[in-house]
């Protein structure tokens, strides 16, 4: 924070810059809540690294859409699309996460033709891959593991949904997995899974009727045709989600918690802090975002407004009272900021912090998003 902000403990300063310029550094995972800029920063991040000569593509999951405005593409899709970026020495993609895309990508690279075409057709399958809560978490997982093993980038950067529950994208592998091979799912597809099952008797038989009567008969034919068919390539969707799981925990790759200087976005960021810490992921460092600062940094609230009072006692200056009135207000908000960034700091001492100044309007364009990513890099 700028000066005459409340006594406290400093953030450690995060250099964005030496983590981008890193050639060590191969993924950057931006995390945080909904609506402190997360879509913004990753976009900014990605701006700055193609300026510093890499090549990144940064891939964001926010339907919104804003990625695509920023950068001043028409659209975004499932396909990295080149973002123009005249006169910076690296080569800037951008892409959209369409999960039910990525889901039937998979499926076709990993299953022979036949199968695939089953699983595709199959409503169940349909249903899940569209809208099973998840789904789109572990899309990403999957798209990142895509992207990596590609290696026509050598920096991705990822933007995640915005969660309150702290990182939910990694643990969907492992929900999408327990639902699957779940015990509700291998009973109403045993039938189809195993002739021996139906030779267990008419008990079994009596409670598949019952099930098929609560669910439809036709509902449980999709499910069983579709794990029948989906089980040959299960085992690789499982293996694939690991090995991006330990990716993610693998030198070169950098978690960023993206916050405002808010109540509730410090507390989420509390959140997804301690659980990169538990599941010993490496934590690069904070980016505060919408930092409000002061016109006459060494004039705090209370004596701007002691002052401000003094004038217009006297009735002079009225300009000048008007001004040291708005001091006032400005200066309130960036001593609260200031009490919540060190109230984090004093929880969280270890995380290096940046901060992004509050802007006027929000950032549309690449001019804006080079300004941030210039301004985090020193």
């Amino acid at each position: 924070m700028s000066a005459g902000a409340p006594d406290g403990a400093a953030p450690a300063p995060f250099d964005v810059g030496a983590l981008l310029a890193d050639r060590a550094t191969r993924i950057v995972v931006c995390c945080g809540s909904g609506g402190v800029g997360k879509t913004t920063t990753a976009a900014a991040l990605g701006v700055r690294a193609a300026e510093l000569g890499r090549d990144p593509v940064v891939i964001t999951v926010d339907p919104a859409r804003r990625l695509a405005q920023a950068m001043g593409l028409t659209e975004l899709d499932n396909t990295p699309r080149p973002v123009p970026l005249p006169g910076a020495p690296g080569r800037l993609h951008a892409m959209m996460l369409d999960m039910k895309r990525t889901f039937d990508e998979t499926v076709e690279e990993h299953a022979d033709p036949e199968r695939a075409r089953q699983i595709l057709a199959n409503p169940f399958y349909q249903a899940l891959s569209s809208s099973f809560s998840g789904t789109q978490e572990y899309m990403a997982m999957e798209k990142l593991g895509q992207l990596r093993h590609s290696g026509d980038w050598d920096l991705i950067i990822v933007d995640t949904p915005p969660s309150r529950s702290a990182l939910d994208f990694l643990d969907a592998p492992e929900r999408l997995g327990r639902f699957l091979d779940g015990r509700l799912i291998r009973f109403l597809s045993a039938p189809a899974r195993s002739g021996a099952f139906r030779l267990l008797g008419a008990g079994v038989g009596m409670v598949t009727s019952v099930v098929s009567k609560i669910v439809g008969a036709q509902a449980l034919r999709d499910v069983q045709s579709f794990v029948s068919a989906f089980d040959a390539v299960f085992g690789g969707f499982q293996e694939r989600a690991e090995a991006t799981y330990r990716l993610l925990q693998a030198p070169g790759t950098a978690f960023v918690v993206v916050a405002a200087p808010e109540d509730d976005a410090l507390r989420e960021a509390s959140f997804f802090v301690d659980r990169l810490r538990a599941d010993r992921m490496p934590l690069a460092g904070i980016v505060l975002n919408r930092v409000h600062g002061t016109a006459v940094p060494g004039l705090g609230a209370d004596a701007a407004a002691a002052a401000a009072r003094a004038l217009e006692d006297t009735g002079e200056h009225p300009l000048a009272a008007a001004a040291l009135r708005l001091h006032t207000e400005r200066a309130r908000v960036h001593e609260r900021e200031a009490r919540l960034r060190d109230a984090f700091t004093a929880t969280h001492p270890e995380v290096p912090a940046a901060e992004v100044p509050a802007r006027p309007e929000d950032v549309h364009d690449l001019v804006g998003l080079a300004e941030i990513g210039r301004g985090l890099t020193g």
